[in-house]
């Protein structure tokens, strides 16, 4: 059976290993001239996606590549007080197995891991997909395919050529924002920054990396005005939100106008009634995105593929019954993950003052709990901050 997927960042290499596992002849296509390098910010990966990264054997080298951070340090300005809170208590209270890794090494990581076993094309992507599987290109040649699946994120041209604009894209209230920055501005080990009503930033590093990375978020009552591929306009309004925070975060944008790396985009989250249609369906953020660094996207990303490949596999060609057995699967996780998002875009970015001490103060108290002790209280909340931990993994 062959079997297309557009995209080659996160969920469509997963996707492509795990279908290439069980004789599918894949090809990954990706608009992209070469696996991308945009420098990317740091993702979680939490227990699921970190059983399946070992299934894969990937793990060691992931693991190898983790951002090490072990602190958050939090200032909330104008006063001079820090806050130090415990990272791997606070992130221990969420998941059993954890680690966070910048996204370009992930990627690479998984490319490698199946780089062998299917055929990838850089620098091309779909221009229109038929009901019988016939596809065209911007640059190939015309081909059919028994399958498409639309791994190529939240702004995915397969979602818009197969379901044009249905669907709905609720917006949480807020931006994400990540820029490079010189190593030296970034203390070892530790993301620091400054906590402000309705926005934060923060930089971070990792010892492998030659440079590190500010990341800003902050919460407008409105969507800004702008094309999601206009980064001049991007850079505008992140200035905007931030100058004056504080003088070591107007030093962090300071290296917007030379950064070799930059992210903006809204924290948006995906709703649709359905990720599939004929021969077609979706996986990722292309389909279901919770929302940007608020949802655990990356993690569902890499459970989303897994459960698509394995449904495929037991479905022995029966794509309808394979899709429908896929989306039945996913259900459960991509509402959990789409509630644990909305409170997460309000919770990390406070409204008011009051908010910013609430959730220094909960920082804190996590990091002087003994970890047994936050690990049995947050196993009290299984379908909020521990929701990865109770995904099943199919055999």
């Amino acid at each position: 059976m062959k079997v297309l997927v557009s995209g080659a960042s996160i969920a469509g290499p997963v996707l492509a290993y795990w279908l290439s596992r069980n004789r599918f002849d894949v090809t990954v296509v990706e608009r992209a001239p070469a696996l991308r390098k945009t420098g990317g910010h740091a993702v979680d990966l939490f227990r699921p996606a970190m059983e399946i990264s070992e299934r894969m054997g990937v793990l060691d080298r992931i693991e190898a590549r983790a951002t090490g951070t072990t602190a958050l340090t939090l200032n909330r300005p104008p006063r001079t007080r820090w806050t130090h809170i415990d990272y791997v208590k606070l992130i221990g209270a969420m998941s059993d197995r954890h680690v966070e890794i910048m996204r370009d090494d992930l990627c690479q990581a998984y490319y490698d891991a199946v780089r062998d076993d299917a055929e990838f094309r850089f620098g091309d992507q779909l221009t229109s997909i038929t009901d019988a599987g016939e596809v065209t290109f911007e640059n190939g040649a015309p081909e059919r395919y028994d399958l498409v699946i639309g791994a190529d994120g939240l702004h995915s041209g397969v979602r818009q050529l197969t379901f044009g604009d249905q669907a709905r894209e609720v917006f949480l209230g807020g931006y994400l924002a990540v820029v490079s920055v010189p190593k030296m501005l970034a203390p070892k080990g530790e993301m620091s920054g400054y906590l402000a009503p309705r926005k934060i930033a923060m930089v971070y590093g990792a010892d492998h990396l030659d440079d590190a990375r500010a990341v800003f978020m902050f919460r407008t009552d409105e969507p800004l005005d702008y094309h999601y591929r206009d980064i001049a306009a991007q850079k505008r309004h992140l200035r905007a939100a931030f100058e004056g925070v504080s003088h070591e975060v107007d030093h962090w944008l300071g290296e917007l106008d030379t950064t070799p790396a930059f992210y903006f985009d809204a924290i948006t989250q995906l709703e649709m009634s359905t990720w599939s249609r004929g021969r077609v369906t979706l996986v990722g953020d292309a389909g279901y995105c919770p929302g940007p660094g608020v949802g655990g996207s990356t993690s569902l990303a890499v459970y989303g593929a897994y459960v698509l490949a394995h449904s495929l596999a037991a479905a022995r060609g029966d794509h309808t019954a394979a899709f429908a057995a896929y989306e039945r699967t996913m259900a459960a996780p991509v509402a959990g993950s789409r509630t644990m998002a909305r409170v997460n875009a309000k919770t990390i970015v406070p409204e008011s003052a009051w908010g910013a001490r609430t959730l220094l103060g909960v920082g804190r108290a996590i990091s002087v709990l003994p970890h047994a002790l936050t690990g049995r209280l947050a196993r009290l909340n299984a379908k909020g901050v521990r929701l990865y931990d109770t995904m099943p993994l199919p055999d």
